[in-house]
């Protein structure tokens, strides 16, 4: 089995009780699970959920010992309802990793490599209506450009979008190499030489695709209602983007007040209710992005359920 990014890292904040209830929000292929398994209790409770239903048929078959396992499909969006479903009404430990998996990195016909040439379809979950292939085959370029820019952080989305809306005038773009040909048209030469020039544009639209900065927001205060005291909530991002939106969202809620700073009295009634266990990032170790490049971009934030 693959082993995911900063494993025993995560492992050693997320666990506090080997006999706990433990919610791993992102299965993927089972890594973190596997680990999560070993480290506790047969009494322990673990919760695998992922909106992938392929790749949570394969993690069943790996973990179908295991009595205390139950796996989910579900988008972690819904985290409440799904353990509302399963009589949980709290945990100990919450894990969410917002990598693409190996398997949905490498696996023909995803749509997620811009190395491989597959249908450009970048669907998380099989069943999401509209695919990567909708959005660069339909949108128009002004909006095109607006994901590009804001969700792939591309300086060059304009040029871009523009390419895009040129090439399928004459033709659809119904694979990935289809794209990353247009993107490489559409960029300066010195740029190819910087990095892959499609990296930023597919980043984007994975991210539109499956509504995964929309979905972080709303999982946070789920999971911290859901933590018990003590319970910790262990974030994996691997952009800016979602970093940025885990850090602002931890900072803001291990304060007692956020009234602007010059007001004499607090009006906003707001109570702390996460401690911040990490406040710079965890990131690899060299050692562990010479062995998993993948790694190199991964920053782990933690935060403790405070007592009340």
């Amino acid at each position: 089995m693959h082993v995911p990014v900063l494993f025993n890292e995560t492992l050693e904040y997320l666990i506090t009780d080997p006999r706990g209830i433990y919610i791993d929000c992102t299965v993927g292929g089972g890594g973190h699970l596997q680990g999560i398994i070993e480290r506790t209790k047969e009494e322990a409770v673990l919760v695998g959920i992922d909106q992938d239903g392929e790749i949570l048929e394969k993690t069943r078959s790996r973990i179908s010992g295991y009595a205390n396992v139950i796996l989910v499909k579900g988008n972690f969006r819904n985290l409440r309802d799904i353990l509302n479903k399963l009589s949980i009404t709290s945990a100990d430990g919450i894990l969410i990793d917002l990598g693409v998996s190996s398997f949905q990195l490498d696996e023909k016909e995803r749509g997620f490599s811009y190395r491989l040439d597959d249908r450009l379809d970048m669907r998380m979950d099989a069943e999401l209506n509209i695919s990567a292939w909708d959005i660069v085959n339909k949108w128009p370029q002004e909006k095109l450009e607006q994901i590009i820019a804001e969700y792939g952080e591309e300086r060059y989305a304009g040029r871009i979008a523009r390419g895009i809306v040129n090439a399928r005038q004459h033709r659809s773009l119904d694979t990935t190499l289809d794209l990353v040909e247009v993107i490489r048209r559409s960029v300066p030469a010195e740029y190819k030489r910087e990095t892959h020039p499609a990296r930023r544009t597919f980043q984007a639209l994975r991210i539109e695709v499956n509504q995964e900065l929309e979905s972080l927001k709303q999982v946070l205060p789920q999971a911290t209602a859901l933590l018990k005291p003590g319970g910790r909530l262990c974030v994996i991002s691997f952009h800016s983007l979602e970093d940025r939106i885990v850090k602002e969202y931890f900072a803001r809620e291990s304060k007692d007040c956020l009234c602007p700073g010059k007001q004499p009295v607090c009006t906003c009634g707001h109570k702390a209710q996460l401690k911040v266990l990490t406040r710079k990032p965890v990131m690899a170790s060299n050692s562990e992005v010479a062995r998993n490049k993948r790694a190199r971009s991964s920053k782990l934030r933690v935060a403790e359920k405070l007592e009340f």
